[in-house]
């Protein structure tokens, strides 16, 4: 099974506002995005260097604002608040990088059982022509999952942030 990682990390290096990250297996979640976004991406960006695609896509969605998230346990077990929840029965596990989670969130279907949650059907629905994107699912361990959304790793900078500079050309 994936190991699952919460975070919370800073919007910037000088910013208070404190985001929900995830890690699956060590890696954030916004790679994993990036990854399976590359291609769909690449038709609409093609005047780009190598270079900026990269940026972008590593830049396309950061984590949930913390304060928005009032009960951690219930959003993250696919029962969001009601500004979060959807008809597809989705949830929001980033938000855009803008600071307005809604602007570009990514979603996802959580389902649970008493020993397992899973993050599947990941989309975005501000482009409904890609439908669902090419990730997961990932089944977690109930309990581990548990602990550590109970137990968020605290980070004192985005763990991405040093990644948009290395891919300067």
């Amino acid at each position: 099974m994936p190991s699952i990682e919460f975070l919370h990390y800073p919007r910037s290096e000088h910013s208070s506002l404190l985001l929900w990250g995830v890690r699956i297996d060590g890696t954030d979640l916004r790679v994993h995005v990036a990854d399976a976004t590359r291609a769909l991406w690449s038709r609409e960006h093609d005047e780009e260097t190598p270079s900026e695609q990269e940026r972008f896509l590593l830049s396309q969605h950061d984590g949930l604002p913390v304060p928005e998230v009032d009960d951690r346990m219930r959003h993250f077990l696919g029962d969001p608040a009601p500004e979060f929840a959807d008809a597809a029965g989705t949830t929001p596990v980033l938000g855009c990088s803008c600071g307005i989670w809604g602007c570009w969130p990514l979603l996802a279907l959580i389902t649970t059982t008493p020993t397992t949650v899973t993050w599947s059907s990941f989309r975005q629905p501000f482009r409904k022509e890609w439908g669902e994107l090419a990730m997961g699912p990932y089944v977690f361990a109930r309990n581990r999952y548990e602990d550590a959304l109970a137990e968020p790793v605290r980070l004192l900078k985005d763990p991405l942030e040093g990644l948009h500079e290395e891919t300067n050309p």
